[in-house]
C-alpha cells in the first residue's frame, strides 16, 4: 500500500497533489447549482462538495473557494438569496462538467452547452431541465473556514421535485433508477448501481451501549 506522509505531500507536483487530495476522499455529490443574477443573467456551474446538514428544517450546505477571485455562483446567491440544486445524470456528464470553464458574466453556460434553463413556479433561479431531482434553496447563512479561506454556505430546502420512478414507498429517493452521477476527485465520473439497503441497527444483547 501506497503511503503519503505530510512532508511527502508538500514535495508534490502540485497537480498529482490535487489529484491525489481530491479524490482520497472517496466520491463526492454530483450537482449543477443554477443561480441568476439582478440583471437577469443566468448562470450554472458544477459543484461537488454539497452535503446533507439537517432534515427539520431541510438544511444543505456547499463549501465554496476563496471569494479572492470573481465567483458568480457565490456573488448570485448573496445577491438574490436564491438558487437551485440540480442532480447530474447520465445524459449530461460532459455538458455538466464543461460548467467549470471560466466564462464571463454576460456569458451563459446554458448558452455554450446544451443544458436547458426551467422555472418553476415563480422561482427567480434557473433549474436544469431533465434532472430528475430538482432543489429549490434560500440562502440562510455561512461560515469562513480560516485554515484556507472558504466559505462553508448553508440554504434551506424551499421545494424539492423528485422524478416518480425514484421515490419508494417510506420516502427513500432511489438515485439508482435515476443514472445519477457522482464525482471522483476532480474529472472522474461514475453512475453507482444500489446493491441493498440495510435495516436502522441497534446494540446487540449483552453488550454495553455507548454514546454517538
Amino acid at each position: 500500500m501506497a503511503a503519503f506522509s505530510i512532508d511527502d505531500i508538500n514535495e508534490m507536483h502540485h497537480l498529482y497533489r490535487i489529484n491525489l487530495i481530491n479524490s482520497c476522499s472517496g466520491y463526492k455529490s454530483a450537482n449543477l447549482i443554477g443561480t441568476k443574477d439582478k440583471d437577469g443573467n443566468s448562470n450554472v456551474a458544477i459543484f461537488s462538495s454539497i452535503t446533507h446538514l439537517g432534515s427539520n428544517p431541510g438544511l444543505l450546505g456547499v463549501f465554496m473557494r476563496p471569494t479572492t477571485v470573481i465567483r458568480h455562483t457565490y456573488d448570485n446567491i448573496k445577491s438574490t438569496g436564491k438558487y437551485t440544486i440540480n442532480h447530474i445524470h447520465e445524459g449530461i456528464i460532459e455538458d455538466a462538467h464543461h460548467t467549470s470553464a471560466k466564462y464571463a458574466k454576460s456569458v451563459s453556460e446554458f448558452d455554450v452547452t446544451k443544458l436547458e434553463e426551467e422555472y418553476k413556479n415563480e422561482f427567480p433561479a434557473p433549474f436544469v431541465k431533465g434532472c430528475p431531482i430538482q432543489i429549490a434553496m434560500q440562502y440562510q447563512e455561512e461560515y469562513h473556514i480560516k485554515v484556507n479561506n472558504t466559505i462553508l454556505l448553508v440554504g434551506k430546502i424551499e421545494k424539492l421535485y423528485v422524478e416518480n420512478e425514484l421515490l419508494e414507498k417510506d420516502g427513500f429517493i432511489n438515485l439508482s433508477k435515476g443514472k445519477v452521477a457522482t464525482i471522483n476527485g476532480l474529472d472522474a465520473y461514475a453512475v453507482p448501481e444500489l446493491k441493498t439497503r440495510l435495516e436502522y441497527q441497534r446494540p446487540k444483547q449483552g453488550f454495553a451501549h455507548r454514546d454517538g
